[in-house]
Formats: structure tokens, sequence, C-alpha cells
């Protein structure tokens, strides 16, 4: 599991202070790229011949827990919950402290783009996959 903090800004509220619902998703975005450039990764990958490795979303989801506020100290926690052939969803906690705020994940799916040519679905590399794996949360 990876975990970056992060303080809730201005910006992330409603008219009551409050994170508006739609901030989380961003949050989680930037706490993905964040653990994946912990592994020398990045959701861009430059790859040969002008390409990229990259990785659309196909979907995400939030469940609210807690409310969080203006300038709250957030911790937001990157585990990977399913690392499949080409697909790798995400999984997020937030916390203020030791109260849950929210659960999310996002799942993306690997993809090379090449310049003048459309995304074309990619399986997830031996080599890619053995550094994705030490975010894989333990299965029971």
């Amino acid at each position: 599991m990876f975990s970056v903090q992060r303080r809730v800004e201005f910006r992330d509220t409603d008219a009551a202070g409050i994170v508006h619902f739609s901030a989380f998703f961003p949050m989680m975005e930037s706490a993905e790229h964040e653990a994946l450039r912990n592994f020398g990764l990045t959701v861009m990958q430059p790859i040969q011949g002008g390409g990229h490795l990259t990785w659309p979303r196909v979907s995400s989801h939030c469940d609210y827990l807690a409310a969080a506020r203006f300038e709250d100290l957030l911790s937001i926690d990157v585990s990977i919950e399913r690392l499949g052939r080409t697909s790798v969803t995400y999984a997020f906690s937030f916390r203020r402290e030791t109260v849950e705020i929210a659960r999310g994940t996002i799942t993306a799916v690997c993809c090379v783009w090449m310049p003048g040519e459309p995304l074309r679905k990619l399986e997830i590399s031996a080599e890619l996959r053995k550094t994705l794996s030490a975010l894989v949360l333990v299965q029971s």
C-alpha cells in the first residue's frame, strides 16, 4: 500500500465548507499518480516509436462515509484491488486521523498510443505486472 497526504483546499468545498463529492475523483487520480511515480512509473509512459503506454479510465466509484472540511489533512491510501490481464483496479481510502472519510476505486485499461493511430488495448507486461504487484492487496 502507498499513502499520500493532501490538505483540503477551499476549491474542494461546497457552500457549507464540506468537501464536494466530485472533489474526491481528482484526489484519487492525483494519489494514483503519486503512487506510480513512487515506483518509477507514469500514466503516460513513453515507448519506442514516439508513442505512450497509457491508462484510460473505464470505471470510477466513490462511497462517502463522513464529512471532510476545508483545511482538513487527509491521508489517502492507494492499493491495487485487482490486477487483471489488461486492466488494473485501484482502491483508495481517505482518512482524517482515524476517521475513514471515503472509499473509492478507479479501473484503468493498459493501452498503447502511437501517433496517427487509435488507442489499442495491450496486455500488461510481466515487468510492469511485477512493479505494480507491490501495490496489490493481499487476498485472503
